[in-house]
């Protein structure tokens, strides 16, 4: 049985895409805040996900194994932040969601496409 590398491409886009969008809309549509400038949150939190998209886009290998690693930091800030916050668990839940979903369809994706010489 041939598993197809290209429906964990897509799973793993489906991630970083719904993920994305999710931190630009909570942070400043949905819970904006008032301690801190929005735009210095969305520097934090928008910024790892950016550096390596052009080599998503292209399907490098190296690019989708580091967007594997940098998925696991938004999967432990939403775990906790789901753990803590007791009033509103619905953003961070849907972060842990779609950070496990770029997680596995990025690491699957590097792990059974073939290696190029």
């Amino acid at each position: 049985m041939k598993i197809n590398p290209h429906f964990f491409y897509i799973a793993a886009l489906i991630g970083f895409f719904g993920l994305f969008a999710l931190l630009m809309l909570w942070h400043t549509v949905l819970v904006p805040s008032t301690k801190f400038p929005t735009s210095l949150i969305l520097l934090i939190t928008v910024t790892p996900l950016l550096l390596p998209l052009r080599g998503l886009l292209n399907k490098r290998l190296k690019s989708c194994a580091w967007y594997a690693y940098i998925s696991l930091i938004y999967f432990i800030h939403g775990s906790a932040a789901t753990y803590n916050d007791s009033v509103d668990r619905l953003y961070p839940a849907l972060e842990t969601v779609l950070s496990l979903l770029l997680f596995m369809g990025a690491t699957l994706y590097v792990r059974y496409s073939k290696v190029k010489p």
